[in-house]
């Protein structure tokens, strides 16, 4: 009995040694994009076309799909969100859709626990929200299905479904500025050092916002950290955005110099453009 057990002991041992792992047909991705504050994360199978129809073929049309292959594909969030107008909490929802030749409903789905589209277990209910969207031509052909993400800045960006000749975009937004006025204001208000008062003015000046705050706080910030070349860079368009053209000039060229004996040409090159462009708009103004 016991040369019995050996006996089969070998052979499990011999079966389990042999399994061997084989790539995925649907190789696993990850894409990860900072917007604004956030971060949000999509994980998901690259499924490819390999000559078959995919939306109307692969993909039937009205019937549920897990965007993508193997488990379902998630989208994970640190930061509230708004999609389309629809409120989205931080956290992790499942992507689905359904699809049609004329419209596609894409559903953020807070039920993370389902295989793939989870078909019969796949209960609306436990939808965070549905959105339409017109499906639309893409040019290039796309071999894999891809999920990536453009069109970013501090507040916005669109997440893009992309597969054969058809593109969806979902735009996102993001609240970033609420949350970065109240970040400045706390940062002004406990033991601010020279770099908080740059970093609060170089937001104001890149949302285009509060211009004369912004010049408040970089004053300051060369009073507490002294001179430096990109102190005075955005102090120079702060000022050409008030319309100041003689003092962004004086500005531009104090952080021309100092940006030459960092040996930061891009800076360099950067000033004398702008020295350039305020000197005409200063002589536009005297006529």
């Amino acid at each position: 009995m016991k040369a019995l057990n050996f006996i089969l002991f070998i052979l499990c041992s011999t079966a389990l040694a042999a399994q061997i792992e084989i790539p995925k047909a649907s190789p696993f991705s990850k894409v990860e994009q900072d917007v604004g504050l956030a971060k949000i994360t999509v994980t998901y199978s690259r499924p490819g076309a390999k000559g078959r129809k995919i939306f109307g073929g692969l993909v039937p049309y009205g019937r549920i799909w897990r965007v993508g292959a193997n488990e379902s594909t998630k989208f994970t969030v640190d930061f509230d969100v708004s999609v389309m107008g629809n409120y989205l909490p931080q956290g992790i929802y499942a992507l689905y859709a359904f699809p049609y030749e004329d419209y596609w409903e894409v559903v953020f789905h807070k039920n993370t626990e389902h295989w793939g589209d989870g078909r019969k277990a796949y209960n609306p209910a436990e939808d965070a929200f549905r959105i339409r969207i017109n499906p639309l031509n893409n040019s290039d052909y796309q071999e894999n299905f891809l999920i990536t993400f453009d069109e970013i800045d501090h507040n916005s960006c669109n997440m893009l479904w992309i597969w054969e000749n058809t593109r969806i975009t979902i735009p996102i937004a993001v609240d970033t500025d609420r949350k970065m006025m109240e970040e400045i204001a706390t940062g002004i208000k406990e033991n601010p050092t020279a770099q908080t008062y740059y970093e609060a003015a170089r937001y104001l000046q890149e949302q285009g916002k509060l211009y004369t705050q912004a010049l408040l706080y970089l004053n300051k910030a060369i009073e507490i950290g002294g001179e430096t070349y990109y102190f005075y860079r955005v102090k120079s368009l702060v000022e050409a955005a008030l319309e100041d053209y003689a003092s962004a000039i004086i500005s531009a060229q104090k952080s021309l110099e100092l940006a030459q004996k960092e040996d930061k040409d891009e800076f360099v090159r950067m000033n004398e453009q702008n020295i350039s462009l305020w000197r005409e708009k200063q002589l536009k103004s005297k006529q």
